[in-house]
């Protein structure tokens, strides 16, 4: 059982001004684990207080100095791979392979923002004027649990590249990772107050971030109904506002493409992160005409995919994070039945011979209209719908029919064509023949899929804000 009883204000470890104890649970066995003390409002302006105090002498800081300072995070949190990769499988769930990307991929987005940073022009020339990129002040970070350790390290990175200091609100299912990146971060020897982390309820601490008059700028992640929820309070003192929300993304299956190929990365795509990320391709589209041949393989694929204990390596299914999110995937599951989709693999309950852990049956329905719930609402679970289509302008119709604009999946034997459809599909993102991460590129949505762009210069500029100075020559 792992006690956490400290949050993170002004480089120190303290202890909550709020006591409400959180119990921590291990999905895949539904055991509690650990137990987290969360803060509360006062805890929250503490700690903005002290991120304001921070920010006149660091946003003065030069390139080369915080430059310097990601790569000693990057250190820090790398040399702590292995423990937040236990912590992952333990706190999360995720499958071993999947644990072993994020606890990775939580000290890269430190070095690629090091980067980005290296190569930045913080001020150009316009004309007569001298155009010179400001930070923009305390930046209120607040993060979800299905990649907690990554979106911690890759919103704060942004922002301390920029010359912003943070105060974070993690997910408070997710404290052992969080203590683990905090204790990292703290050996990375930044100055007192630069970053703050502080966790406890949205309703309590996130409320607080995202009101507050010192906060100028806000970077949230998570579901699409709280982003307008914070987008309507931040208009209050304007801030700045970075929203990465849900997704509902379209796999385009072409008509020549090749199944032997596609049906693996179609369903790789669908199924990532046990269905529960934002860029999951839940919609598979594919042509009528061989509509029967895929559904054939996706069965014989899904057949082959094994849904329980996220430390065997063989697992690529891991639990749903809580009860609750698992009652949600069954609901929508039931939905689907009631709605006449038909299920050709999968279905409610656990998978066969799991008794304990919040596991799903990974679920395949076809004969999906785009009208249905499940094909219209984020399940956030690992069930995915098959839409049929007559060509390739209906497909193009069927895939930007929806309030989400996230990612997108094209695939086809004929990359030239596959691009060309993708320049028609209204997502941030469009992966052509691959499911590959590019770290310099902008991601962020379309529509109900958010606001801005992390990631590469895009990301950096989110916490920056542009200043002319004109004067004679």
């Amino acid at each position: 059982m792992q006690i956490i009883d400290t949050i993170y204000i002004d480089g120190a470890f303290v202890t909550p001004h709020g006591n409400e104890l959180f119990d921590l649970f291990n999905p895949a066995t539904e055991q509690v684990v650990g137990r987290v003390r969360l803060a509360d409002e006062a805890d929250a302006r503490d700690a903005i207080a002290a991120a304001k105090r921070a920010f006149p002498a660091f946003s003065r800081t030069n390139k080369r100095e915080r430059v310097d300072m990601l790569k000693r995070m990057h250190a820090a949190m790398a040399s702590r791979k292995e423990a937040l990769l236990e912590a992952i499988v333990e706190e999360y769930g995720a499958p071993v392979s999947l644990a072993r990307w994020m606890a990775e991929h939580a000290s890269d987005v430190l070095s690629e923002a090091a980067k980005v940073l290296e190569d930045y022009a913080f001020a150009h020339r316009a004309g007569l004027a001298e155009v010179v990129m400001q930070p923009l002040g305390v930046a209120g970070l607040v993060t979800p649990w299905n990649n907690n350790a990554g979106f911690i390290c890759g919103k704060l990175a942004a922002a301390l590249a920029a010359g912003c200091t943070a105060v974070i609100k993690p997910s408070e299912m997710s404290a052992i990772q969080t203590r683990i990146v905090t204790e990292a971060l703290h050996e990375a020897g930044l100055p007192r107050g630069v970053f703050n982390i502080v966790t406890g309820r949205g309703e309590t601490v996130g409320a607080q971030i995202i009101s507050h008059p010192d906060v100028a700028k806000l970077s949230f992640t998570g579901s699409t109904a709280v982003g307008k929820a914070i987008l309507r309070t931040a208009a209050e003192t304007l801030k700045r506002v970075t929203l990465e929300l849900g997704g509902k993304s379209p796999a385009i299956v072409l008509d020549d493409a090749s199944f032997d190929e596609v049906v693996p990365l179609a369903i790789q795509a669908g199924l990532m992160n046990s269905g529960q990320a934002c860029i999951a391709g839940t919609r598979i589209l594919v042509p009528q005409s061989r509509l029967a041949e895929f559904e054939a393989r996706v069965v014989e694929a899904i057949g082959g995919i094994r849904a329980g204990d996220p430390r065997d390596p063989r697992t690529s299914i891991g639990p749903m994070v809580s009860q609750k999110q698992w009652d949600r995937v069954q609901r929508y599951i039931r939905i689907g039945i009631d709605e006449g989709a038909r299920l050709i693999a999968g279905g409610e309950g656990r998978p066969h011979g799991v008794e304990a852990g919040w596991f799903v049956r990974p679920t395949v329905f076809s004969d999906v209209t785009n009208g249905m719930t499940i094909a219209r609402e984020e399940i956030f679970g690992p069930v995915l719908s098959i839409i049929a289509y007559r060509d390739t302008e209906e497909a193009i119709e069927i895939a930007n029919d929806t309030p989400y604009g996230l990612q997108a999946y094209v695939f086809s034997s004929d990359v030239e064509r596959a691009r060309e459809v993708a320049s028609r599909i209204d997502a941030g993102r469009v992966l052509v023949n691959t499911l590959a991460h590019e770290p310099a590129a902008p991601f962020g949505g379309f529509k109900q899929s958010g606001i801005g762009r992390e990631y590469g210069t895009f990301g950096l500029e989110a916490f920056l804000e542009p200043k002319a100075v004109i004067g004679a020559p």
